[in-house]
């Protein structure tokens, strides 16, 4: 008898922890958890860093020349090593006045729903941008 009490509490903490399990998994899909989630991360982490590595050269032109560069001058100047002008359907544009810079990163929206765009200037801050 004690062994047949104890083969009823195993199913009975194997089938709670399956409708756990099931829960769980099931919250992360509505909350929109997808299986594209982690790379879409990995691109919008590197874009930041692109933000971030033109924001850096454009200090560094600044330095060097007294003014801000256009994104060719940044690489024809040897100030940036980024050779595309984007990441995985981003777009850079570069946006310069006398005192002061701003580069955004436009996402494909129509090609990827949900993404958002980014932009840092000589506050060397990367944000939301609209």
């Amino acid at each position: 008898m004690k062994g047949i009490g104890s083969i009823i509490s195993l199913v009975i903490v194997v089938a709670i922890a399956l409708v756990i399990y099931k829960s769980y998994f099931s919250q992360l899909q509505a909350s929109g958890a997808e299986a594209g989630a982690p790379t879409r991360t990995i691109d919008v982490v590197g874009v930041k860093n692109d933000l971030l590595a033109i924001a850096q050269a454009e200090r560094l032109y600044q330095a060097q020349h007294g003014s801000y560069g256009s994104m060719s001058e940044l690489v024809s100047s040897g100030a940036m090593a980024l050779a595309k002008p984007g990441r995985d359907g981003y777009t850079y544009e570069v946006e310069t006045a006398a005192t002061s810079f701003h580069v955004v990163a436009r996402c494909p929206a129509a090609a990827s729903p949900g993404c958002a765009n980014y932009a840092v200037d000589d506050t060397m801050e990367v944000q939301p941008a609209p």
